[in-house]
């Protein structure tokens, strides 16, 4: 101990600011341990807000926002932005802005795509990222090319092609489809930085079989990186998602299969593999989904809403299942799955859920797929809970660890919030064969303000609603006649700010 205090002393002999330069090199679990060592050391630390920013956006595992020095955007500015930001998340207080009314029938924007009007009506999807500026385009490929589809990736503020896009379109499904049996399916699609891929589900083959057919491209590149993965249609493929610029998670009916996209030029190498809770006969996954992951989180944990609705029997409504898993978890059981069953393969086993659900995920049950849940950013969830046809408060979730267990040590228990922990959740034993999972606690908390709403997003410290009205109207029509009352909906975006 002596021994800890003299070298303590002798660096405290060092000018502060040597001190604060090499405390900056420093990652933030050794930051939070140095402030061990002594008061010196602590206070040191203390007085840089720097290093008190890195501390608090690890703690809170929140994004960046580039300083600018001079501006408003410096560092003890930006700090105390995020803690304000994460007291309103924590009390679920919030400011609301004026709502944003949208005409009815809202009149949609134009891209004019350097298209004829006949080359409009081929368009078969499109998808957009705000954070990229990008709107991505999928138009049946012309009467005669060697192609299904054309891609076309163009500025989502401008009526022009994405100024980082290496060409303005690329070709799909090129030489891989019967184009005289080609029948457009629901094309699911993802952008997530320099990556965009879409995923064609029930496609005819030139040699006569039916697949599904996953392909990405690096848009930004000039050597028009690409690969294609194709699945057999009796797995029937639903989805897939963007987990880092390495990984990409796709999911059927009967399973979570990771793949890489470095182990092999071009191609997509299978690394892991995890089974879905298993269902009674004759029930099954009717439709799976993933909430987006935001492209700028790639450095960060993030929470996944995996989302499985399920049919069969005498069901007369889908009921719906969310299970919440952290990316991280997921990256760290493909280590777990080749430790266990070596290189994976389309014949390898999975994981059972069993050795990975119930303790790695916590499960919510809705009696209908509702588009105002589970929404997510970072560790933080918001859903509206309550009927869908009514007024609903807005619960906020939080499965940050770190804030976790700092509620069980007695902090921040004057909050808005209270713990969810422990328990596992029972299946429908109408419904399941195996327990959901309980294993992640979480922190909750629930607004006193009720909305109408049909759609949510959320974004860092935002959430918007679209929101509707029926405004009824009596109309004094000419004399003799009766007067009526005419309904009209009002539509518009509800926004609140937690800053």
């Amino acid at each position: 101990m002596n021994q800890v205090h003299h070298i303590a002393t002798r660096l405290l002999d060092v000018p502060m600011e040597i001190i604060l330069d090499i405390l900056s090199h420093l990652d933030v679990h050794d930051l939070v341990r140095a402030r061990r060592v002594c008061n010196d050391i602590r206070q040191a630390i203390d007085s840089s807000s720097e290093l008190l920013y890195s501390m608090d956006l690890e703690y809170f595992n929140a994004i960046p926002v580039p300083s600018i020095p001079g501006s408003d955007y410096s560092i003890p500015t930006l700090r105390k932005s995020l803690l304000q930001s994460e007291s309103a998340w924590q009390k679920a207080e919030y400011s609301k802005r004026n709502p944003i009314a949208i005409p009815h029938p809202p009149s949609m924007h134009q891209w004019s795509c350097q298209l004829d009007s006949a080359a409009a009506l081929r368009l078969e999807h499109y998808n957009f990222s705000v954070a990229e500026d990008l709107v991505t385009l999928v138009f049946r490929a012309p009467s005669g090319d060697s192609h299904a589809y054309d891609v076309i990736f163009r500025s989502l503020s401008e009526d022009k092609v994405h100024r980082e896009a290496a060409f303005p379109s690329v070709k799909a499904l090129n030489n891989e489809v019967d184009l005289e049996l080609l029948d457009p399916y629901t094309l699911r699609s993802s952008i997530f930085g320099d990556y965009y891929g879409v995923l064609f589900r029930n496609v005819n083959k030139a040699n006569g079989e039916v697949a599904d057919c996953l392909q990405i491209w690096n848009w930004k590149s000039k050597d028009t990186f690409q690969c294609l993965e194709v699945f057999d249609p009796a797995c029937k493929t639903m989805n897939f998602s963007f987990l880092t610029n390495e990984r990409i998670l796709v999911v059927n009916a009967r399973e979570l299969l990771l793949y890489s996209l470095v182990h092999a030029p071009n191609a997509l190498q299978l690394t892991a593999k995890f089974s879905l809770p298993a269902l009674h006969s004759p029930f099954e996954y009717a439709c799976i989904g993933f909430s987006p992951i935001p492209s700028h989180t790639c450095a960060h944990n993030q929470m996944i809403a995996l989302s499985m609705d399920i049919s069969g029997g005498s069901l007369t409504k889908n009921p719906c299942f969310t299970s919440y898993v952290e990316r991280n978890t997921l990256l760290k059981l493909e280590s777990t799955y080749v430790s266990c069953y070596g290189k994976a393969t389309e014949d390898s086993p999975d994981l059972p859920w069993s050795s990975w659900g119930p303790d790695h995920t916590q499960s919510f049950e809705e009696s209908s797929f509702d588009p105002c849940k589970h929404s997510v950013i970072g560790f933080r969830t918001a859903s509206l809970v309550g009927n869908q046809n009514s007024k609903r408060p807005l619960c906020i979730r939080d499965f940050n660890p770190h804030r976790v267990v700092d509620f069980k040590a007695g902090n921040g228990t004057n909050r808005n919030q209270r713990l969810v922990e422990g328990g596992e959740i029972l299946p429908n034993s109408s419904l399941f064969l195996e327990p959901l999972g309980s294993g992640l606690p979480y922190l909750e908390a629930t607004t006193e303000e009720k909305f109408l709403s049909t759609d949510m997003t959320m974004e860092v410290n935002r959430v918007t609603l679209l929101s509707f009205e029926v405004m009824n109207a009596i109309r004094m029509p000419n004399a003799g006649e009766h007067s009526f009352v005419k309904h009209e909906l009002l539509q518009g975006f509800e926004v609140l700010d937690f800053e």
